[in-house]
């Protein structure tokens, strides 16, 4: 009799949690119109007076705070968040093997070469050669 009495407790819980779950989406929209309406108060209270921009509505503070966290990431916690596509390139970093990752290096110097302190093949850690050669004569002015 004890394993029924369990078994029913466990379908009302079931039953409690589905009752539950109807209302995330409701939350997860609150907290959306919130965090936009705070963007908007923000933006209309700072940046107009500070970098002379217009005033934005409701709506345009809920699409830059969604374009903020497409492209910034959201925050993972546990130190995750940034964008997503940088994550992507350190897990590739990551898993590439020492030889891979002095290939790769290579790679970069060799297309980023004519930046930089590679430019010209000059060696910048030698000092500069003199216009005139120290072996030869001066030139004397004539009278």
């Amino acid at each position: 009799m004890r394993d029924t009495d369990f078994g029913d407790r466990a379908y009302r819980h079931k039953a409690h949690f589905r009752k539950k779950i109807i209302f995330i989406p409701f939350l997860v929209a609150g907290g959306l119109a919130l965090i936009s309406y705070i963007v908007m108060l923000l933006w209309n209270g700072l940046l107009p007076e500070v970098l002379h921009t217009g005033t934005i509505t409701f709506w345009q503070a809920m699409g830059l705070f969604i374009l903020a966290k497409i492209l910034f990431g959201f925050g993972k916690g546990g130190g995750r968040g940034g964008a997503p596509w940088m994550r992507h390139k350190m897990e590739r970093w990551r898993d590439m093997s020492p030889e891979e990752r002095d290939r790769l290096r290579e790679q970069m110097r060799s297309r980023c070469n004519k930046w930089g302190r590679h430019r010209g093949d000059f060696d910048w850690d030698q000092p500069a050669e003199s216009a005139t050669p120290a072996t030869e004569e001066p030139i004397k002015p004539t009278e």
